[in-house]
């Protein structure tokens, strides 16, 4: 291992110059004597997955990354209609909002988002497939999540993932060929704050509920989630 050495002047301090693509981006980083050290701090990593509260900026923290995704839609059922929506997830000014639940035969739309600097729709539900040979239509699969229940008689949608925020499979009834779109996916969101709040206010987006009961159950979405990545 090779030691970086400063060599002061007279009076003991030192100086490291970082010489960028010109002289007007370098800088110089002061070392107030010999004997002093520099030292690193590693970033810090807050991860919400559920409920709601008041976030504390941490001390020292001079910056925060923020990405939030909203609940994702329950897939429809055709003995209970449509599927229910995802909750918004909120941080400060930002927000993911919940997908649409899947309706008889489309699927739920995406959720929307805003107040980042990066702002993504969800992906949209599935709606009910081709029949494949079968006697009725396959299920829509649930947008960024659970798949449509089979061609093969009654049959549930499979659910979201936690903290995805995926839409939930439909399910499907192919003994009288009926079947129901899959849920849409949360939004998406993230953003840089530069010299942050001592506090903010978030929410984390549940996912929307599961309709219909027995083998046409539909899929429930994802859960939504906030990560908070801390610099010093």
């Amino acid at each position: 291992m090779s030691t970086l050495v400063v060599k002061g002047n007279a009076s003991g301090s030192g100086t490291i110059t970082v010489e960028g693509p010109n002289t007007n981006s370098n800088f110089t980083v002061s070392i107030p004597a010999a004997t002093a050290t520099i030292a690193t701090t590693t970033r810090t990593v807050q991860v919400f997955t559920s409920g709601s509260g008041t976030y504390t900026t941490p001390s020292g923290c001079t910056a925060i990354w923020i990405r939030c995704r909203g609940g994702g839609g329950s897939g429809g059922s055709p003995s209970a209609g449509g599927g229910n929506s995802g909750g918004t997830t909120t941080f400060s000014t930002l927000q993911a909002g919940g997908g649409g639940g899947g309706g008889q035969t489309r699927g739920g739309n995406g959720g929307s988002a805003s107040g980042g600097d990066a702002n993504q729709d969800g992906m949209g539900g599935g709606s009910s497939g081709a029949s494949n040979g079968s006697v009725g239509p396959a299920a829509g699969t649930g947008g960024g999540g659970g798949q449509g229940g089979d061609t093969f008689s009654q049959s549930q949608g499979s659910s979201g993932g936690t903290n995805t925020g995926g839409g939930g499979g439909g399910a499907a009834n192919t003994l009288n060929g009926t079947s129901a779109g899959g849920g849409g996916q949360g939004g998406y969101c993230e953003k840089l704050l530069t010299s942050p709040a001592a506090t903010y206010s978030y929410a984390v987006g549940a996912g929307g509920a599961a309709v219909g009961s027995g083998g046409l159950t539909s899929g429930a979405g994802g859960s939504g989630l906030i990560i908070v990545q801390e610099y010093y």
